[in-house]
């Protein structure tokens, strides 16, 4: 039986890093609620794409618009399974709103499956759940993990790590790494 899954995304969170993760988990048969704070279900938040061409950081390009299909305001976190949080420039702003930090926190409080990419990170550690964990995230973003109380895990870009019941990994190309992880934390099991 699938999971009802909730994923926190804001206004310029990574676009193939909310776009796959949502269609995966949804072609494997789980229930998938996307919200964002002061948005409807409906509504839509714009999405950055977020690209590697050797320059020194990610060079940033409009994406495309991501439709909600839940509102924010109406969601209890303990009625969820398990959390999704996308990268991008998102997590950044989202750690300033009370609600999704007590959202997050639910989900480490009750042991239940969470997954984090690339800049996820930084909510992660607004929230103040990384004490003693080890977590990947963007480069950038190892100094947020390491003052949130983690261990930063300096692994591939498209690699991911799980500790307990996170998984974490550095930046999209990383998917089917974080994503084989997550499914297993579900407990889904996909046959050939």
């Amino acid at each position: 039986m699938g999971k009802k899954i909730l994923m926190i995304c804001g206004d310029f969170c990574e676009d193939y890093e909310t776009m796959v993760p949502f269609q995966t988990l949804l072609a494997v048969g789980h229930t998938v609620h996307a919200v964002c704070p002061g948005k409807k279900a409906g509504e839509t938040i714009a999405t950055a794409i977020h690209d590697f061409e050797g320059d020194q950081t990610y060079t940033e390009k409009r994406g495309h618009n991501f439709s909600l299909n839940a509102s924010f305001d109406e969601i209890d976190p303990a009625s969820y399974d398990a959390l999704v949080i996308p990268g991008g420039r998102g997590p950044e702003y989202l750690r300033l709103n009370d609600k999704v930090v007590s959202a997050v926190r639910h989900f480490f409080t009750a042991n239940k499956p969470v997954a984090a990419v690339c800049h996820g990170a930084q909510l992660l550690a607004g929230a103040r759940v990384l004490e003693g964990r080890t977590c990947s995230a963007y480069p950038a973003c190892r100094h947020d993990v390491e003052l949130g109380g983690g261990t930063y895990a300096d692994i591939p870009i498209d690699q991911a790590v799980t500790d307990g019941n996170l998984v974490t990994a550095p930046a999209w190309p990383a998917h089917p790494a974080w994503l084989a992880q997550f499914l297993t934390l579900l407990g889904t099991r996909i046959t050939h």
